[in-house]
């Protein structure tokens, strides 16, 4: 029996404590709040609707690996194969001139989040290829 038979993601997810939930917190406020904000601006519209996307599919993939396996490394996966290309999309973004500073602002606060998600992530993906499968439960 899995953990995701037992137990919802999301219950998962907020099993955590200290440093680790406060990620948990600001990285779903980063989420919702940077294609809001970005929707304010006709230069960064598009980008806004990138973002939403991919973290729609963000949020079914993780609940759909998580059913699958459990809360183990592996969910990083999801992470490294959707943020890293959207990274490196919105990195160029927020080097075009066509946008005004503030939306940058955004732009660069939110890739520097998934910036450091994505450390743990692919840490997390390595060290589920090298053998370590139990739960991240405690």
């Amino acid at each position: 029996m899995n953990v995701g038979d037992t137990m919802t993601f999301h219950d998962a997810m907020f099993s955590a404590s200290g440093w680790i939930l406060i990620w948990f917190y600001w990285l779903g406020l980063a989420m919702i709040a940077t294609p809001v904000v970005l929707a304010f601006s006709k230069a960064t519209r598009r980008d806004a609707l990138i973002v939403l996307l991919t973290n729609i599919i963000v949020i079914a993939a993780m609940g759909w690996l998580y059913r699958q396996v459990g809360y183990v490394r592996l969910l990083g996966v999801v992470h490294v194969v959707l943020w890293t290309p959207l990274v490196v999309y919105l990195w160029g973004r927020a080097k075009s001139g066509e946008i005004i500073l503030p939306f940058r602002l955004v732009i660069w606060l939110f890739v520097a989040t998934l910036v450091v998600s994505l450390a743990f992530d692919y840490v997390d993906f390595v060290r589920y290829l090298l053998g370590e499968r139990a739960s991240m439960i405690n």
